[in-house]
């Protein structure tokens, strides 16, 4: 079987399927997991990606009022990797190459009836464990796929059964800077698992666009800024866009150290197998007296503004001794 992901989340529920030999070709933003980046990128986006989140956002828009891909699909590679299966998705034209972009490419093949296209949308957490029977179906490795899911959920309800009966913190998230969006799909319902209130948007919804007034009203015990595929060093040169806004002393998130960088890239922006650890990653943060923080520095930093520099807040050990429970998995 001969694999093309166009689609960072569904190379990484491929590989965790065994499939990972299998993939011949991937996206320009497949880098999970290890060694996944040797085979030959197949798409591009059609816009500068050193840009800022504002004008990334224009140009986006701009392609879109015009009709066109923000992605392009190189299909001379595509028909020269001779693929099975080309696993893809419809749910955001923003994020990966869209299932109109693939059909478009595959026009050049002679043998089109030959390749079966797999397209998922996941929105909920519900949605991406349907996307995993999916994939295990059309790989032929349905059992596989059952297994994974039973496997995460009963991972998640770990961290659920952890925090039951703790006070839940009022979260409000930042999925984009510039202009300002809030995390929907999938993020209310693994804050909701680690223990959080998410504020604003609605579980199994997409992302909406967010005023700052409605933070500031909002007023949350814990604001996490997740830029959607933005690295940590990306998301940083642009914190100082919410950290100048008006009232930015004045939340309570501010004013208790309650801020956090989160890794929207690798983790909570890709709905697929490490949909646990994005939902470990936000009880390390609700929850430190319960959780050891073994992701700190590669998923999540504290941060507060000491000129452009982000600095971990909570250096502290987290260890059995000082902490009322310690949970590790």
């Amino acid at each position: 079987m001969r694999i093309v992901s166009l689609l960072p989340s569904t190379t990484e529920i491929a590989a965790a399927l065994g499939f990972a030999d299998a993939l011949v070709g991937r996206s320009h933003e497949c880098d999970f997991p290890e060694g996944i980046n040797t085979r030959p990128a197949l798409t591009r986006p059609k816009y500068p990606q050193q840009n800022n989140s504002a004008a990334t956002d224009r140009e986006v828009k701009n392609l879109l009022e015009q009709g066109l891909s923000v992605y392009e699909v190189d299909a001379d590679k595509l028909s020269a990797l001779k693929p099975d299966i080309i696993l893809t998705q419809d749910h955001c034209e923003v994020c990966a190459a869209s299932l109109s972009d693939v059909t478009e490419a595959l026009r050049s093949y002679t043998h089109t009836d030959s390749v079966e296209v797999i397209s998922v949308s996941p929105v909920s957490l519900n949605g991406i464990f349907e996307s995993f029977l999916t994939i295990g179906k059309a790989l032929n490795a349905p059992e596989k796929a059952k297994e994974l899911v039973i496997e995460i959920r009963e991972r998640l309800d770990i961290i659920r059964n952890t925090v039951h009966g703790e006070a839940k913190r009022s979260v409000a998230t930042i999925e984009w800077i510039d202009p300002l969006m809030t995390a929907g799909n999938w993020i209310p319902e693994i804050t909701n698992i680690a223990g959080g209130e998410h504020l604003i948007a609605e579980a199994g919804k997409h992302s909406p666009w967010l005023k700052w007034e409605t933070v500031l009203e909002c007023d949350p015990d814990v604001l996490l800024v997740m830029p959607c595929g933005y690295s940590f060093e990306q998301s940083e040169k642009e914190l100082h866009l919410l950290t100048d806004k008006p009232g930015w002393n004045d939340l309570r998130a501010v004013q208790d150290g309650e801020l956090y960088l989160l890794e929207g890239n690798q983790y909570f922006n890709r709905p697929g197998p490490r949909i646990f650890e994005s939902t470990r990653i936000l009880a390390e943060i609700l929850h430190p007296g319960l959780f050891e923080p073994i992701h700190r520095a590669v998923g999540w930093k504290s941060f507060e503004k000491q000129g452009s520099k982000i600095v971990n807040r909570r250096n502290e050990e987290i260890t059995n001794g000082g902490c009322r429970r310690s949970t590790k998995f």
